[in-house]
């Protein structure tokens, strides 16, 4: 296997990549062993490649971070705040290591299937042979192929077909220790005609600095509906790389809601794929931050076959010296004719040094498309001020209000009323001035 030179980060986590425990399906270890061998002929991203000239990583490369051995003790009670009520399973992932002892799964629909992926390798291979590491390619993705190559622990969701799962499904991934690197998995398959709703969650009970590097595949079959709300509240010293693949099949229907809030530096991938006619996904998105933090978000709509509809809408809200990255490509393939798609990017800068780079894209490549996208950058509305003033609220208050407003529009999304009531307070929380 050929290695990065001069690249602690790469060099730490691969040599320690052999103690993975082996499977007995050979298809497993050789999708691990594939990822292996790509790993380390990839380099980590700079900003002299094209996808990632914004977002310049150069302080996680020169970290010598390794992979989490173990795993700290603990209670429900320690970690009762992150639970969403009215769930049918819980999966709670500690420094990326399953933690059956903290997972809940009472109220559970009997054909649903949720559990640890690895221990699900001996029961359900058949139906994760076809997706694991199918969707999300790591041939070009550093990060993807060292997620793949620590593949051991994850969350695995079947939805079993013809059934609606009325009760959201939640995966919980705490980070507990400074200094290590976490490789978190999510494969959730949704069967012809089902309908299932799904947090991804990441949470912290430190404040130091750590590397979570997620990956979650999502195949969606024939009139099947998925609803994706993933939440990103790691340290403010963290690293955060992430990638999510979907694939849609006939008729299909997907609803994502991303909200970021922490981390240092942040990445996310998504790319979603309308790989079959009449398939529809809308895709959501907030940023909030502030200081020196970075957050960037890359999406990738594809629309493969014909009558397909998508619609995005991502909303950046940066304070002090922060720095939002949006870029969002729709393609439209050959053939794939009467699409409707529709992309909004709007960032609001509440400060002088506050910084956006955003930058929707179109590849069109059928002729009898519906597409439009746009993007917006600027302050709070002076008119609105006034108005808001005028109604005998303080300047501080008219602006808070008015911040609030706007990132509140995608939490409002999110389907679970509990946790779009938390989500509305730290909203709240983080927007106000003195």
């Amino acid at each position: 296997m050929s290695m990065v030179t001069g690249n602690s980060y790469l060099e730490s986590l691969l040599q320690g990549q052999p103690q993975l425990p082996p499977s007995p399906l050979a298809w497993f270890n050789r999708l691990r062993a594939s990822a292996v061998d790509r790993a380390g002929m990839l380099k980590v991203p700079t900003t002299r490649d094209e996808e990632w000239r914004f977002t310049d990583i150069s302080p996680l490369a020169k970290l010598s971070f390794h992979p989490v051995r173990t795993v700290p003790s603990l209670q429900k009670e320690d970690i009762a705040r992150f639970y969403v009520e009215g769930t049918s399973a819980t999966l709670v992932f500690v420094d990326g290591i399953y933690m059956p002892e903290l997972s809940v799964q009472s109220n559970r629909t009997a054909d649903l299937i949720v559990t640890n992926l690895s221990a699900a390798l001996a029961t359900h291979a058949h139906a994760m042979e076809p997706h694991l590491g199918r969707h999300a390619a790591f041939q070009d993705n550093l990060f993807a192929a060292l997620n793949t190559a620590f593949l051991h622990d994850g969350a695995l969701i079947i939805a079993p077909r013809n059934t609606a799962i009325e009760r959201p499904v939640h995966v919980l991934f705490i980070a507990t220790q400074a200094e290590s690197t976490s490789h978190p998995r999510c494969l959730l398959i949704a069967e012809p005609g089902s309908a299932v709703t799904v947090v991804e969650d990441y949470v912290t009970l430190q404040e130091g600095p750590y590397i979570t590097n997620a990956v979650t595949e999502i195949a969606i079959g024939d009139n099947a509906q998925v609803s994706h709300t993933r939440l990103q509240r790691d340290s403010g010293q963290a690293f955060h790389m992430a990638n999510s693949a979907v694939s849609l099949a006939r008729a299909s229907r997907y609803r994502s809601i991303s909200v970021a809030f922490g981390a240092r530096i942040s990445r996310y991938d998504l790319n979603a794929r309308l790989a079959a006619e009449g398939a529809e996904c809308s895709v959501d998105g907030l940023a909030l931050i502030n200081e020196r933090q970075l957050a960037d978000t890359h999406t990738c709509i594809d629309h493969a076959s014909p009558d397909g509809t998508s619609r995005q809408l991502h909303k950046c809200i940066i304070d002090g010296a922060a720095h939002g990255v949006f870029n969002g490509k729709i393609i439209v393939r050959p053939g794939a004719q009467r699409t409707d798609s529709s992309q909004s990017s709007r960032n609001l800068l509440l400060s002088a040094r506050a910084h956006i780079d955003t930058k929707p894209q179109l590849e069109i490549f059928a002729d009898d498309v519906k597409c439009a996208h746009g993007a917006t950058v600027g302050q709070l509305d002076n008119e609105e001020l006034f108005y808001l003033k005028s109604r005998g609220l303080s300047e501080v208050a008219a602006r808070n209000l008015l911040t609030y407003a706007f990132g509140a529009e995608i939490i409002d999304r999110i389907p679970i009323a509990s946790l779009k009531r938390r989500l509305e307070q730290t909203v709240l929380e983080q927007t106000q001035r003195n």
